[in-house]
């Protein structure tokens, strides 16, 4: 194992000694910036009501930080990126028109996420990529008056894609937008106390439409 390990270090380090002038365009190192965009939750196919027109997701504003480190290899980018992100979005409580989806009155909460990510220069500015990983979310409890109690709340575990389209603004700054999906697996509940629930299967579904700028370093 350690001669192959070797082996593969030597091989990738000849690669990018070797990449043309180009590649050495493509955006690398350490990267933070912040996000913001449209965050839609809702059931998964599994769980959807299929009836027309019953309104069962909820969509609110996401802002967020993120941070990652990419390693250009010719003009193959590969890197790894953490997200802590928050949303504005609830359920209604309004009775007369409910748009619940399998949690009664929720909001979403923080959101964090850990994951690669893959991409190719399309040219010395632009980069498009796809990404993947982890995704751990919170739907806090709405009270019958509206507000939003964070000590009770569903925790959720799944996992996450996306695409999207980066470009250089600057030596050291860029900007970008993305699509993602996720979706949540597993969750448990926590009471005003800190007992927790046994863990138990959902499925629900996460579309974000998240546009974000940065700096690198």
């Amino acid at each position: 194992m350690r001669s192959v390990m070797t082996s593969l270090f030597f091989a990738v380090s000849a690669a990018a000694f070797a990449a043309p002038a180009m590649a050495q365009d493509a955006p690398s190192g350490l990267r933070v910036g912040v996000i913001g965009g449209l965050d839609i939750v809702r059931p998964g196919s599994t769980e959807d009501s299929d009836v027309a027109g019953d309104d069962q997701s909820t969509e609110g504003f996401l802002y967020g930080l993120d941070a990652g480190y990419d390693l250009a290899l010719g003009r193959v980018v590969v890197g790894i990126e953490g997200e802590w992100s928050d949303s504005t979005g609830k359920t209604k409580t309004d009775r007369s028109d409910p748009n619940f989806f399998g949690y009664g009155k929720v909001a979403p909460g923080r959101d964090l996420y850990v994951g690669a990510r893959v991409g190719f220069a399309a040219g010395p500015d632009t980069l498009i990529y796809a990404k993947g990983g982890y995704t751990n979310a919170r739907l806090n409890v709405v009270a019958s008056n509206g507000d939003i109690d964070r000590k009770e709340r569903f925790r959720l575990d799944g996992w996450r894609i996306g695409a999207g389209v980066e470009h250089a603004i600057g030596s050291r700054s860029y900007a970008k937008i993305e699509y993602r999906y996720s979706n949540y697996t597993e969750a448990d509940f926590r009471f005003r106390d800190g007992d927790t629930t046994d863990r138990f299967e959902v499925d629900t579904d996460r579309h974000q439409i998240v546009a974000g700028v940065g700096f690198r370093f």
